[in-house]
């Protein structure tokens, strides 16, 4: 996975599909360069981004409780199909667009974008609803990414930009076996927990790291940008 600030080198499916969520709104450029040549998944605010850029989307869905309506009527003129949910439900926006995304369009790779800032709770629901999902996913903009790493793999990463911080953030109770290299400060078989997650503020020593964990499922997570 290729993003303009380093190369993720994870097992991934062929298929990927950028999922534009209502939170913070993603550098143009940015956002240009992650949208080239993959089907796009708007979730409700979404849009806007793709309106703005003039983006056509392959699908629109939410309650459009935040959505600006010229540009939910700008992707119904563009016969984007669009799928509108009732505001009092059961699963929030993102939840149902991961979901369709899926019986949709089959297996896939999935990143979020404008997942970031905002309100905590949802952050915090997307990122466990994310680390839960046994695919591929990644949540990224031009400031922050998080890929989740789980039992019995491996991920290198090539920096082209050097993140200000790592994280590593237990999804599980426990991660163990958790392994990195060329961290300022290693982690060799280390197990890490939950409910003390200490593993935060790292720093890189050079453009490359490697993260392996043997049991539980990890986030990583890089700060390029306060």
């Amino acid at each position: 996975m290729i993003f303009t600030q380093c190369e993720i080198f994870s097992p991934a499916n062929a298929q990927e599909i950028l999922f534009v969520t209502g939170g913070r709104v993603p550098n143009v450029d940015w956002f240009k360069s992650v949208a080239s040549s993959r089907k796009i998944f708007c979730v409700d605010k979404g849009i806007e981004i793709c309106h703005v850029c003039e983006i056509v989307p392959n699908f629109l869905i939410g309650d459009f409780d935040s959505a600006n309506q010229s540009s939910v009527d700008w992707a119904r003129e563009k016969n984007i199909p669009v799928e509108k949910y009732p505001a009092d439900k059961d699963f929030t926006d993102t939840q149902l667009a991961l979901n369709r995304a899926a019986e949709i369009f089959g297996e896939h790779t999935a990143i979020l974008t404008g997942c970031f800032g905002g309100r905590f709770d949802h952050l915090y629901s997307t990122v466990f609803t994310c680390a839960a999902i046994d695919r591929k996913i990644f949540l990224a903009d031009e400031r922050e990414i998080i890929f989740f790493v789980k039992g019995g793999e491996s991920v290198d990463v090539k920096f082209f930009k050097k993140p200000l911080a790592v994280s590593l953030l237990p999804m599980t109770n426990i991660c163990e076996s958790v392994t990195t290299k060329n961290l300022h400060w290693e982690l060799d078989d280390a197990t890490l927990t939950q409910n003390f997650p200490n593993a935060t503020s790292n720093r890189v020593d050079t453009n490359k790291i490697s993260v392996s964990v043997g049991r539980g499922k990890l986030a990583v997570y890089f700060c390029f940008a306060e």
